[in-house]
Formats: C-alpha cells, structure tokens, sequence
C-alpha cells in the first residue's frame, strides 16, 4: 500500500474521524518536511556563498600582502645601495681633503625595515687662502681641488668647489709672480749695493800708495830736484 496514493481512496461513510485526523496529520507532516528540507537547502546554499566570499577575499589579501612584501623588498634593495653610494661619496672627499675637510655628516630615511639609511651627507672643507703665503695657497688649492673631485661622480657642488679652489690658486700665482718679481728687485738692488760698496773699499785701501806715486812723480818733475844742467854745447 503507497499512502497518498490516488489509485486508492477509503470511502468517506467508512472513513472514521481518527483515521481522516490521521491522513490529516500525514499529509500535513509531509508538507511541513518539504519546506523543512527546501529550508535546508537555502541554508547551505548560503553557507556555500558565504565561504567563497571568505576564500575570495582571503586571497586578495594574501596577494596584496605579497606586493606589499615585494615592494618593502625593493625600497630596501634601493636605500640600501643609496646608503652605500652617499657613505662611499663622502668618505672620498675627506680622505683627499685630509686636514683641510671635516668628517662627513649625513642625512637618513627610515626603511620599511625600521633601519635608517643615509640618502645624502656633505663634508666641509677649507678653500680660504693662506695669508701672506702664496706659494702655501696654491699647495692647498691644489688638494682641496682633488678633494672636491675625488668621488666617482662628483655633484654640482662639488664642481664648485673645485672652481673656486682654481679661482683662488689663479690669486696665488699672480700674487707669486708678483712677490718673485719683489724679491729679485731687492737682490739685484743688495748686489748693486754690495758692489758699490765694494769698489768704495777697494779705492780706499788703493790711495796712500797712489799718493806716495804722485809725491815722487812731483819731487821727480821739479827743477830743484834736477840740479845743475849740462851745457852740451861744443
């Protein structure tokens, strides 16, 4: 026997009330055990839904946090070689610089890391002239010139520097020249005064014997001193 089955229905002056209740309660059973099921259905079609939401976004976090990562990598990589590039910089120019430059200072950038890298730095250096020293001017020119060049590749203001050191060495050799100029004056000058001096001294010590010469000469050359003459006549 099928329940529910229309090939067979109970006649309904047979049918007592218990046993239509029962049908009742049958199909009222069977009724509420379909929506029951199509409700559970719904559920894990929406638990179904809901979790690949999940996944999808458990992805696109992961690949973000992936670039991210990438990308923390590469800024290290990059502060990393500038750090080394500005330390390398500033250490040429005071190791050339030696006692005319100062020790370099430096400016930093936190990474993504949390370390500080150097970005930029610069070194002082002395390019005043030597004070009444010309020849002294142009021996430091000539370093704080090789300072300022020293790195591999030198900045747009280390290029100044170098042509102001050339400036003031230009200064130094005109002044050179001109003080070399001074002081052969002066020598020639002391030798001709030397010479002078020289001659004074040599006549000098030369004039009693030329006046013993000049008296003989007069005692020689006076007819009192010629006695009586010869007539030389026949």
């Amino acid at each position: 026997m099928r329940i529910g089955s229309a090939a067979y229905l109970p006649s309904p002056t047979l049918a007592s009330p218990s046993s239509r209740g029962s049908l009742s309660g049958a199909a009222t059973e069977s009724s509420s055990s379909l929506r029951s099921s199509s409700a559970t259905n719904d559920r894990s079609l929406s638990t179904g839904t809901r979790a690949d939401v999940r996944d999808g976004e458990g992805a696109a976090s992961a690949r973000a946090t992936r670039q991210q990562e990438q990308q923390d990598l590469q800024e290290i990589a990059e502060l990393a070689a500038r750090d080394r590039e500005v330390r390398a910089h500033e250490q040429a120019h005071a190791a050339v610089g030696a006692a005319y430059a100062g020790s370099p200072s430096y400016s930093f950038k936190r990474g993504p890391d949390g370390q500080s890298y150097a970005t930029g730095g610069e070194v002082g250096i002395d390019v005043s002239a030597v004070a009444g020293d010309p020849a002294a001017t142009l021996r430091k020119m000539a370093v704080v010139q090789r300072a300022a060049l020293a790195p591999a590749d030198p900045s747009a203001q280390d290029r100044r520097v170098a042509a102001e050191a050339a400036a003031q060495a230009g200064q130094a050799l005109v002044e050179l020249a001109q003080q070399r100029r001074e002081e052969a004056s002066e020598e020639t000058a002391s030798k001709a005064a030397a010479r002078a001096k020289s001659e004074d001294e040599s006549s000098s010590s030369a004039s009693p014997a030329a006046n013993q010469d000049l008296g003989i000469y007069l005692q020689v050359a006076s007819p009192s001193a010629l006695g009586p003459l010869l007539d030389t006549r026949a």
